[in-house]
């Protein structure tokens, strides 16, 4: 079965991403099909509810700093990022994400520690 998600995106027919009486774990499903497609925005706007119902929860904050990074909402990203380190200090790739928001924001020096620790967690270590 495949699901036609624009039927749900607000640029196609007026819509509303967001669904009154849907669950959390509805919003959930819709958010990674949304991400799925490149819908990141739309992705963005039901990640932002469920990170809300379920804050003590990586997975949907990660990928809400993930949706951001990629629709551009790179501050957003950021925080959502420092987070997610907060409060799993060892999610290797919440390390190499935040590195890479940090760089497209021209910040390249603050990025280098997030981006050697994300190499070090998975295995590699590169020469200093």
């Amino acid at each position: 079965m495949t699901t036609d998600l624009r039927h749900n995106d607000p640029r196609h027919r007026g819509a509303s991403v967001v669904t009154p009486g849907e669950g959390t774990a509805e919003r959930w499903a819709r958010a990674q099909l949304f991400f799925d497609s490149k819908a990141y925005a739309d992705a963005a706007l039901l990640l932002a509810e469920v990170v809300d119902e379920v804050p003590e929860q990586v997975g949907p904050r990660l990928l809400l700093a993930r949706a951001y990074y990629h629709s551009a909402q790179l501050r957003r990203a950021e925080e959502q990022l420092r987070a997610v380190i907060e409060r799993d200090p060892v999610e290797h790739y919440a390390h190499l994400v935040l590195g890479r928001v940090l760089e497209r924001q021209g910040r390249n020096a603050e990025a280098v520690p997030y981006l050697r620790l994300a190499s070090a967690f998975d295995g590699e270590f590169p020469d200093a």
